[in-house]
């Protein structure tokens, strides 16, 4: 099968959030070991990761640094954090492979999404990232052209764009490594966003794509025949934190799109997931599960985590 596996960027940080260089190295650790579980059992893998705290931590360098050079652009760090991770989980998975004998190679690629330039979210930023600043200091990115907010108490935040990805630009190059036999880590961070521009060129801007539904759509493009989304629960859950909270086995998308609707996944963790696999089935007809790391190779096999299958045809 061709399984395309998605990690949140917490996946690659301590298990308190930190995200030093040797904390992202043991946490690409666990999810290569889990990755090459699933190429013993010889499916074809494609891997694509979230990068919300590396990026946080350029935006930190960028602020204290402001006052010396400019700020880096949004879209070179994600390109910056793509490549970094990218290598970074190569290099633990070639170790997580040779202890098993397994015999398979893998590529990175820093991978482009294409949004549209008319998206809403250019004109009304409305996507906070990284922290919290006193007025005087977001000023001062305010005059690099950067768009901060006053939230009270707790001072000033950036808002951005976090515009919808319409087709995954580089696609062609990651289909051509899995038909190579490499193992692919791509499309980190839901890409680094682009625009077409009146000429037909392309130019990163200045946004971020939901991780999330970036793997959707990568999953999509290049064929899986299942979407993983690794998260650190084992299962979605309705009723979260209540006496009466259930864990969501097999269902279809029509029933999670229910539960959803109910307000049952918050929109800061679990609805994004819940939206990204539901979109791929929708799309593909085929199946996506949202499971823990260590239960991924049960789930490829629809046996663990919570599986998402179409709606028979009636039940529409």
């Amino acid at each position: 099968m061709r399984v395309l596996l998605a990690l949140g960027g917490n996946a690659m940080t301590n298990a308190d959030g930190r995200a030093r260089p040797e904390d992202q190295i043991a946490a690409a650790g666990v999810a290569m070991a889990a990755v090459a579980g699933l190429l013993k059992h010889e499916h074809e893998v494609v891997v694509t990761h979230g990068n919300g705290p590396q990026v946080g931590n350029l935006l930190v360098k960028n602020e204290l640094a402001a006052g010396v050079v400019p700020p880096v652009p949004l879209d070179w760090c994600g390109a910056q954090t793509q490549a970094t991770l990218g290598f970074v989980l190569m290099d633990t998975l070639d170790r997580e492979l040779d202890a098993r004998g397994i015999d398979r190679r893998s590529a990175a690629l820093v991978t482009r999404t294409l949004v549209d330039a008319d998206d809403p979210g250019f004109t009304t930023p409305t996507k906070p990232i990284g922290r919290h600043l006193p007025e005087a200091e977001a000023k001062l990115l305010v005059g690099h052209g950067e768009t901060w907010e006053d939230r009270g108490e707790k001072g000033w935040r950036r808002v951005v764009a976090s515009p919808e990805p319409q087709e995954i630009l580089d696609a062609p190059a990651v289909l051509a490594l899995i038909e190579a036999g490499f193992v692919v880590v791509a499309n980190g961070g839901g890409g680094i966003p682009h625009v077409r521009r009146p000429d037909g060129s392309l130019a990163g801007v200045e946004a971020v794509i939901d991780k999330d539904l970036g793997a959707a759509l990568l999953a999509a493009t290049t064929r899986a025949d299942v979407l993983v989304i690794a998260t650190d629960v084992p299962h979605a859950v309705i009723r979260w934190g209540e006496p009466d909270a259930e864990p969501l086995g097999r269902l279809t998308v029509a029933e999670l799109r229910a539960h959803a609707a109910d307000g049952h996944f918050a929109s800061g963790s679990m609805g994004p997931k819940v939206d990204a696999v539901c979109r791929f089935v929708e799309a593909t007809g085929r199946t996506g599960v949202i499971t823990s790391l260590d239960q991924i190779t049960a789930a490829v096999a629809g046996d663990a985590g919570t599986v998402v299958v179409p709606t028979p045809k009636g039940n529409r």
